[in-house]
Protein backbone atom coordinates (compact mmCIF):
# COMPACT_ATOMS: atom_id res chain seq x y z
CA UNK A 1 0.00 0.00 0.00
CA UNK A 2 0.80 3.40 -1.22
CA UNK A 3 -1.07 5.92 1.10
CA UNK A 4 1.79 7.49 3.25
CA UNK A 5 4.60 6.78 0.81
CA UNK A 6 6.63 9.22 1.74
CA UNK A 7 6.23 9.76 5.23
CA UNK A 8 9.01 9.09 7.51
CA UNK A 9 8.46 7.79 10.81
CA UNK A 10 10.86 6.60 14.12
CA UNK A 11 9.29 4.53 16.79
CA UNK A 12 10.63 4.22 20.31
CA UNK A 13 8.46 1.49 21.86
CA UNK A 14 8.29 -2.13 23.15
CA UNK A 15 4.89 -4.24 23.55
CA UNK A 16 1.66 -3.72 21.75
CA UNK A 17 0.89 0.08 22.23
CA UNK A 18 3.43 1.79 20.20
CA UNK A 19 4.83 -0.77 18.09
CA UNK A 20 1.20 -1.15 16.62
CA UNK A 21 0.56 2.47 15.85
CA UNK A 22 3.96 2.55 13.97
CA UNK A 23 2.75 -0.84 12.20
CA UNK A 24 -0.57 0.40 11.03
CA UNK A 25 1.67 3.50 9.88
CA UNK A 26 3.69 1.35 8.29
CA UNK A 27 1.31 -0.93 6.48
CA UNK A 28 -0.07 1.92 4.89
CA UNK A 29 3.12 2.65 3.13
CA UNK A 30 5.22 5.29 5.81
CA UNK A 31 8.94 4.39 6.19
CA UNK A 32 9.13 3.53 9.58
CA UNK A 33 12.53 2.99 12.08
CA UNK A 34 12.47 0.87 14.89
CA UNK A 35 14.79 2.54 17.30
CA UNK A 36 15.92 0.01 20.01
CA UNK A 37 18.78 -0.58 23.27
CA UNK A 38 21.42 -1.89 21.79
CA UNK A 39 21.44 -5.96 22.99
CA UNK A 40 17.90 -5.65 24.83
CA UNK A 41 15.43 -4.35 21.98
CA UNK A 42 11.86 -5.11 21.73
CA UNK A 43 11.96 -8.10 24.41
CA UNK A 44 8.19 -9.30 22.26
CA UNK A 45 10.45 -11.14 20.18
CA UNK A 46 10.90 -13.31 23.21
CA UNK A 47 7.85 -14.31 24.66
CA UNK A 48 4.29 -15.33 23.77
CA UNK A 49 5.68 -17.89 22.14
CA UNK A 50 8.14 -18.98 19.12
CA UNK A 51 8.71 -19.87 16.09
CA UNK A 52 12.37 -19.63 15.75
CA UNK A 53 14.32 -18.08 18.42
CA UNK A 54 13.55 -14.72 18.80
CA UNK A 55 10.29 -14.04 16.12
CA UNK A 56 7.07 -14.81 18.24
CA UNK A 57 3.89 -14.32 16.32
CA UNK A 58 3.61 -11.72 18.24
CA UNK A 59 6.22 -9.51 17.05
CA UNK A 60 5.92 -10.70 13.56
CA UNK A 61 2.96 -9.23 13.42
CA UNK A 62 2.69 -5.74 15.51
CA UNK A 63 6.40 -4.93 14.41
CA UNK A 64 5.98 -5.99 10.51
CA UNK A 65 7.08 -3.26 7.80
CA UNK A 66 10.01 -1.46 9.90
CA UNK A 67 13.08 -1.51 10.22
CA UNK A 68 15.36 -1.64 13.04
CA UNK A 69 18.32 0.39 14.57
CA UNK A 70 20.01 0.15 17.39
CA UNK A 71 20.93 3.14 19.33
CA UNK A 72 22.30 3.77 22.80
CA UNK A 73 20.28 6.92 23.76
CA UNK A 74 21.69 7.26 27.02
CA UNK A 75 25.18 8.73 25.60
CA UNK A 76 25.71 11.63 24.62
CA UNK A 77 26.69 10.61 20.74
CA UNK A 78 23.61 8.14 20.56
CA UNK A 79 21.31 11.27 21.80
CA UNK A 80 23.01 13.35 18.49
CA UNK A 81 22.42 10.18 16.48
CA UNK A 82 18.69 9.92 17.10
CA UNK A 83 18.13 13.69 16.58
CA UNK A 84 19.97 13.88 13.37
CA UNK A 85 17.14 10.79 12.53
CA UNK A 86 14.09 13.05 13.91
CA UNK A 87 15.20 15.70 11.63
CA UNK A 88 14.47 13.65 8.87
CA UNK A 89 11.22 12.21 10.23
CA UNK A 90 7.61 13.24 9.78
CA UNK A 91 6.13 11.70 12.85
CA UNK A 92 7.72 10.01 16.24
CA UNK A 93 5.78 7.51 17.84
CA UNK A 94 6.22 7.01 21.32
CA UNK A 95 5.41 3.48 22.90
CA UNK A 96 6.09 4.33 26.49
CA UNK A 97 4.63 4.92 29.97
CA UNK A 98 4.56 8.91 31.58
CA UNK A 99 7.24 10.90 30.95
CA UNK A 100 10.26 8.25 29.81
CA UNK A 101 11.01 9.75 26.74
CA UNK A 102 11.04 13.70 28.86
CA UNK A 103 13.40 11.67 31.35
CA UNK A 104 15.55 10.24 28.87
CA UNK A 105 16.03 13.83 26.88
CA UNK A 106 14.60 13.11 23.72
CA UNK A 107 11.11 13.79 24.66
CA UNK A 108 8.46 16.48 22.76
CA UNK A 109 9.86 19.78 23.81
CA UNK A 110 13.37 18.71 23.41
CA UNK A 111 12.38 17.22 19.66
CA UNK A 112 10.96 20.46 18.80
CA UNK A 113 14.12 22.04 19.38
CA UNK A 114 15.75 20.42 16.47
CA UNK A 115 12.16 19.52 14.66
CA UNK A 116 9.76 22.51 14.95
CA UNK A 117 7.46 20.82 12.60
CA UNK A 118 7.27 17.04 14.21
CA UNK A 119 4.13 14.90 14.94
CA UNK A 120 4.91 13.64 18.16
CA UNK A 121 2.12 10.63 19.29
CA UNK A 122 2.45 8.98 21.99
CA UNK A 123 0.49 5.36 22.88
CA UNK A 124 0.60 4.07 26.31
CA UNK A 125 -1.84 2.47 28.33
CA UNK A 126 -3.26 5.02 30.61
CA UNK A 127 -2.18 8.00 28.82
CA UNK A 128 0.55 10.79 29.94
CA UNK A 129 -1.49 13.03 31.83
CA UNK A 130 -4.01 12.12 34.81
CA UNK A 131 -3.34 10.68 38.39
CA UNK A 132 -2.49 6.96 36.99
CA UNK A 133 -0.07 8.18 34.39
CA UNK A 134 2.89 6.39 35.63
CA UNK A 135 1.80 2.82 36.25
CA UNK A 136 3.01 0.13 34.23
CA UNK A 137 0.00 -1.64 32.35
CA UNK A 138 -0.36 -4.22 30.39
CA UNK A 139 -3.13 -4.92 28.13
CA UNK A 140 -6.05 -6.03 29.88
CA UNK A 141 -5.43 -3.22 32.65
CA UNK A 142 -6.47 -1.01 29.96
CA UNK A 143 -9.54 -2.39 29.33
CA UNK A 144 -10.63 -2.83 32.95
CA UNK A 145 -10.03 0.96 33.86
CA UNK A 146 -11.83 1.74 30.42
CA UNK A 147 -15.17 -0.02 32.04
CA UNK A 148 -14.74 -2.58 29.13
CA UNK A 149 -15.03 -6.24 31.49
CA UNK A 150 -17.93 -7.34 32.79
CA UNK A 151 -16.86 -8.54 36.34
CA UNK A 152 -18.10 -10.98 39.12
CA UNK A 153 -17.38 -13.26 41.50
CA UNK A 154 -17.16 -17.27 41.12
CA UNK A 155 -18.28 -20.01 43.56
CA UNK A 156 -14.48 -20.81 44.00
CA UNK A 157 -14.11 -16.99 45.75
CA UNK A 158 -11.92 -16.02 42.90
CA UNK A 159 -13.38 -12.59 40.11
CA UNK A 160 -14.21 -14.08 36.45
CA UNK A 161 -14.70 -12.08 33.55
CA UNK A 162 -18.32 -12.33 32.26
CA UNK A 163 -17.10 -10.65 29.04
CA UNK A 164 -16.38 -7.75 27.37
CA UNK A 165 -13.30 -6.01 25.58
CA UNK A 166 -10.70 -6.30 27.89
CA UNK A 167 -7.51 -5.22 25.74
CA UNK A 168 -6.95 -1.96 24.76
CA UNK A 169 -3.66 -1.51 22.75
CA UNK A 170 -4.86 -2.15 19.10
CA UNK A 171 -7.55 0.49 19.35
CA UNK A 172 -5.39 2.72 21.23
CA UNK A 173 -3.04 2.43 18.65
CA UNK A 174 -5.70 2.72 16.23
CA UNK A 175 -6.81 6.53 17.33
CA UNK A 176 -3.39 7.04 17.70
CA UNK A 177 -1.98 6.36 14.11
CA UNK A 178 -5.59 8.59 13.04
CA UNK A 179 -4.85 11.07 15.04
CA UNK A 180 -1.22 11.49 13.86
CA UNK A 181 -1.95 11.10 9.91
CA UNK A 182 -4.92 14.20 10.56
CA UNK A 183 -1.48 15.83 12.23
CA UNK A 184 0.37 15.75 9.41
CA UNK A 185 -2.72 17.26 7.53
CA UNK A 186 -2.84 20.09 9.80
CA UNK A 187 1.34 20.24 9.65
CA UNK A 188 0.74 20.70 5.82
CA UNK A 189 -1.71 23.00 6.55
CA UNK A 190 -0.60 25.59 8.92
CA UNK A 191 2.92 24.53 9.33
CA UNK A 192 2.75 23.50 13.06
CA UNK A 193 3.48 20.02 14.35
CA UNK A 194 1.38 18.34 17.54
CA UNK A 195 1.79 16.45 21.03
CA UNK A 196 -0.55 13.26 20.77
CA UNK A 197 -1.52 11.59 23.82
CA UNK A 198 -3.09 8.08 23.33
CA UNK A 199 -4.50 5.94 26.07
CA UNK A 200 -6.22 2.28 25.64
CA UNK A 201 -7.89 3.29 28.62
CA UNK A 202 -9.65 5.97 26.70
CA UNK A 203 -9.82 4.05 23.43
CA UNK A 204 -11.52 1.08 25.51
CA UNK A 205 -14.19 3.61 26.49
CA UNK A 206 -14.19 5.28 23.09
CA UNK A 207 -15.10 1.71 21.42
CA UNK A 208 -17.67 0.96 24.35
CA UNK A 209 -19.23 4.03 23.97
CA UNK A 210 -22.97 2.85 23.58
CA UNK A 211 -22.98 1.18 27.08
CA UNK A 212 -21.41 3.95 28.56
CA UNK A 213 -23.24 6.98 26.82
CA UNK A 214 -26.56 4.71 27.73
CA UNK A 215 -25.94 4.25 31.22
CA UNK A 216 -25.17 7.65 31.86
CA UNK A 217 -27.86 8.92 30.28
CA UNK A 218 -30.61 6.69 31.63
CA UNK A 219 -32.62 8.75 33.65
CA UNK A 220 -32.62 11.24 30.85
CA UNK A 221 -34.91 9.27 28.28
CA UNK A 222 -38.27 9.66 28.17
CA UNK A 223 -38.84 7.12 25.47
CA UNK A 224 -37.75 3.61 25.81
CA UNK A 225 -39.42 2.38 22.85
CA UNK A 226 -36.79 0.67 19.91
CA UNK A 227 -34.67 -0.56 23.01
CA UNK A 228 -33.73 -3.77 24.26
CA UNK A 229 -35.79 -5.19 27.48
CA UNK A 230 -35.02 -7.07 30.45
CA UNK A 231 -34.49 -11.03 29.11
CA UNK A 232 -33.63 -12.63 26.00
CA UNK A 233 -33.20 -10.53 22.91
CA UNK A 234 -34.95 -13.09 20.63
CA UNK A 235 -34.57 -10.83 17.22
CA UNK A 236 -31.11 -10.49 18.32
CA UNK A 237 -29.38 -13.36 19.39
CA UNK A 238 -27.21 -16.18 18.77
CA UNK A 239 -28.45 -19.69 17.87
CA UNK A 240 -27.07 -22.98 17.17
CA UNK A 241 -27.17 -24.35 13.83
CA UNK A 242 -27.61 -28.45 12.75
CA UNK A 243 -24.08 -29.01 12.64
CA UNK A 244 -23.23 -27.19 15.85
CA UNK A 245 -21.96 -23.52 14.85
CA UNK A 246 -23.37 -20.73 15.28
CA UNK A 247 -25.20 -17.94 13.41
CA UNK A 248 -25.90 -14.33 14.94
CA UNK A 249 -29.98 -13.49 13.82
CA UNK A 250 -30.63 -9.60 13.54
CA UNK A 251 -33.87 -9.28 12.44
CA UNK A 252 -35.09 -6.62 14.25
CA UNK A 253 -36.37 -4.63 11.53
CA UNK A 254 -40.09 -5.87 10.08
CA UNK A 255 -38.70 -6.03 6.61
CA UNK A 256 -36.10 -8.33 8.31
CA UNK A 257 -38.05 -10.37 10.40
CA UNK A 258 -40.93 -10.80 7.83
CA UNK A 259 -38.43 -12.04 5.09
CA UNK A 260 -37.42 -14.86 7.69
CA UNK A 261 -41.12 -15.65 8.90
CA UNK A 262 -41.84 -16.48 5.12
CA UNK A 263 -38.34 -17.90 4.34
CA UNK A 264 -38.94 -20.96 6.83
CA UNK A 265 -42.48 -21.18 6.25
CA UNK A 266 -43.73 -19.55 9.65
CA UNK A 267 -46.16 -16.90 8.79
CA UNK A 268 -47.85 -17.77 11.98
CA UNK A 269 -44.67 -15.69 13.51
CA UNK A 270 -45.05 -12.60 11.44
CA UNK A 271 -47.69 -11.19 14.42
CA UNK A 272 -44.73 -11.95 17.02
CA UNK A 273 -43.83 -8.24 15.58
CA UNK A 274 -44.07 -4.75 17.18
CA UNK A 275 -44.02 -1.91 14.98
CA UNK A 276 -44.84 1.11 17.46
CA UNK A 277 -41.08 1.37 16.70
CA UNK A 278 -38.55 1.84 13.82
CA UNK A 279 -37.00 -1.89 15.43
CA UNK A 280 -38.08 -4.66 17.80
CA UNK A 281 -35.97 -6.62 19.54
CA UNK A 282 -38.19 -9.19 20.64
CA UNK A 283 -37.56 -8.96 24.24
CA UNK A 284 -39.20 -8.45 27.57
CA UNK A 285 -42.39 -10.22 27.67
CA UNK A 286 -42.47 -13.42 25.21
CA UNK A 287 -39.02 -12.85 24.20
CA UNK A 288 -37.70 -16.31 26.13
CA UNK A 289 -40.31 -18.01 24.61
CA UNK A 290 -39.44 -16.89 21.07
CA UNK A 291 -35.97 -17.60 21.53
CA UNK A 292 -36.68 -21.18 22.03
CA UNK A 293 -38.83 -21.44 18.73
CA UNK A 294 -35.95 -19.51 17.07
CA UNK A 295 -33.72 -22.11 18.31
CA UNK A 296 -35.89 -25.12 17.23
CA UNK A 297 -36.70 -23.33 13.62
CA UNK A 298 -32.29 -22.77 13.50
CA UNK A 299 -31.55 -26.31 14.57
CA UNK A 300 -33.16 -27.60 11.34
CA UNK A 301 -30.60 -26.50 8.57
CA UNK A 302 -26.29 -26.36 8.76
CA UNK A 303 -24.91 -22.82 8.89
CA UNK A 304 -24.09 -22.58 5.27
CA UNK A 305 -27.34 -23.48 4.58
CA UNK A 306 -28.56 -19.93 6.57
CA UNK A 307 -26.10 -18.11 5.30
CA UNK A 308 -27.37 -19.02 1.74
CA UNK A 309 -30.75 -18.00 2.78
CA UNK A 310 -29.86 -14.89 4.35
CA UNK A 311 -28.63 -14.06 0.41
CA UNK A 312 -31.72 -15.38 -0.65
CA UNK A 313 -34.14 -13.97 1.09
CA UNK A 314 -32.49 -10.43 2.45
CA UNK A 315 -32.28 -11.48 6.31
CA UNK A 316 -29.92 -9.66 8.41
CA UNK A 317 -28.15 -12.93 9.62
CA UNK A 318 -24.44 -13.89 9.40
CA UNK A 319 -22.20 -17.05 10.24
CA UNK A 320 -20.77 -16.32 13.90
CA UNK A 321 -17.46 -17.78 13.60
CA UNK A 322 -14.98 -19.20 15.98
CA UNK A 323 -11.37 -18.39 15.60
CA UNK A 324 -10.85 -22.12 14.03
CA UNK A 325 -13.50 -21.24 11.90
CA UNK A 326 -11.97 -17.90 10.32
CA UNK A 327 -9.39 -19.31 7.50
CA UNK A 328 -11.81 -21.42 5.97
CA UNK A 329 -14.51 -18.73 5.80
CA UNK A 330 -15.01 -18.45 2.21
CA UNK A 331 -15.96 -14.41 2.36
CA UNK A 332 -13.09 -13.53 4.68
CA UNK A 333 -10.68 -15.30 2.40
CA UNK A 334 -12.26 -13.46 -0.39
CA UNK A 335 -11.25 -10.08 0.85
CA UNK A 336 -7.52 -10.90 1.63
CA UNK A 337 -8.23 -9.81 5.43
CA UNK A 338 -6.07 -13.58 6.24
CA UNK A 339 -2.54 -12.77 4.62
CA UNK A 340 -0.38 -15.89 4.08
CA UNK A 341 3.65 -14.66 3.98
CA UNK A 342 7.07 -16.19 4.48
CA UNK A 343 9.19 -14.77 6.91
CA UNK A 344 13.01 -15.16 5.96
CA UNK A 345 14.14 -16.15 9.06
CA UNK A 346 11.22 -17.68 10.74
CA UNK A 347 9.11 -19.35 7.29
CA UNK A 348 5.46 -19.11 6.55
CA UNK A 349 3.56 -16.93 8.52
CA UNK A 350 -0.61 -16.42 8.77
CA UNK A 351 -1.93 -13.57 10.01
CA UNK A 352 -3.78 -10.65 9.89
CA UNK A 353 -3.61 -8.31 6.84
CA UNK A 354 -5.40 -4.63 6.17
CA UNK A 355 -8.93 -4.18 6.90
CA UNK A 356 -9.88 -1.55 4.71
CA UNK A 357 -8.48 -2.66 1.27
CA UNK A 358 -7.37 0.30 -1.05
CA UNK A 359 -8.05 -0.34 -4.93
CA UNK A 360 -5.70 -0.62 -6.94
CA UNK A 361 -2.95 -1.13 -3.88
CA UNK A 362 -2.89 -4.29 -2.40
CA UNK A 363 -1.72 -5.01 0.99
CA UNK A 364 1.76 -6.10 1.54
CA UNK A 365 4.26 -7.08 3.70
CA UNK A 366 7.47 -4.94 2.07
CA UNK A 367 9.57 -5.25 5.53
CA UNK A 368 9.14 -8.08 7.17
CA UNK A 369 9.36 -7.82 11.03
CA UNK A 370 13.35 -7.47 12.02
CA UNK A 371 15.76 -8.87 13.78
CA UNK A 372 17.45 -6.52 16.34
CA UNK A 373 19.35 -3.80 14.67
CA UNK A 374 19.13 -5.67 11.44
CA UNK A 375 18.90 -2.26 9.55
CA UNK A 376 21.70 -0.46 11.66
CA UNK A 377 24.38 0.10 9.36
CA UNK A 378 21.71 1.13 6.52
CA UNK A 379 20.45 3.61 8.31
CA UNK A 380 23.04 5.28 9.29
CA UNK A 381 24.25 5.39 5.96
CA UNK A 382 21.02 7.22 5.22
CA UNK A 383 22.09 10.06 7.63
CA UNK A 384 25.52 10.09 5.59
CA UNK A 385 27.59 8.22 7.81
CA UNK A 386 30.62 6.59 5.84
CA UNK A 387 31.46 2.58 6.97
CA UNK A 388 34.78 3.41 9.20
CA UNK A 389 32.65 6.05 11.44
CA UNK A 390 30.03 3.20 11.35
CA UNK A 391 32.64 0.60 12.32
CA UNK A 392 33.61 3.42 15.20
CA UNK A 393 30.00 3.18 16.52
CA UNK A 394 29.91 -0.49 16.66
CA UNK A 395 32.61 -0.60 19.04
CA UNK A 396 32.21 2.25 21.21
CA UNK A 397 28.43 0.29 22.08
CA UNK A 398 26.91 3.65 20.48
CA UNK A 399 25.09 0.97 18.16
Amino acid sequence: MKLLEGVRVVECAVLFNGDQTSRLLGDLGATVIKVEAPGVGDYLRDFLGQITPHHSPAHMYVNRNKRSMTLNLRSDEGKAIFFDLIRTADIFIDGFAGDACTRLGIGYEQQRAVKPDIVYAQCSGFGATGPYAEIPTHGQMMGALGGGVSLGMGDDGLAKELGGMSDGTTVAATNTALTAVAALIQRDRTGEGAYIDGAGSDAVLATQWFHATYEWNAARLTDRRGMPQNGPSAKYHFYETSDNKFMLFCAIESKFWGNFCRAVGRDDLLSSNDESAPVDFGSGVGGDSLAHVLQEIFHTRTQAQWTALALEADIALGPANQVADLRDDPHLKSRGIIHESVHPHAGPFTSVGWAAPVKGQPFAIEHPAPLLGEHTDEVLAELGLNQEQIARLHSAGIV
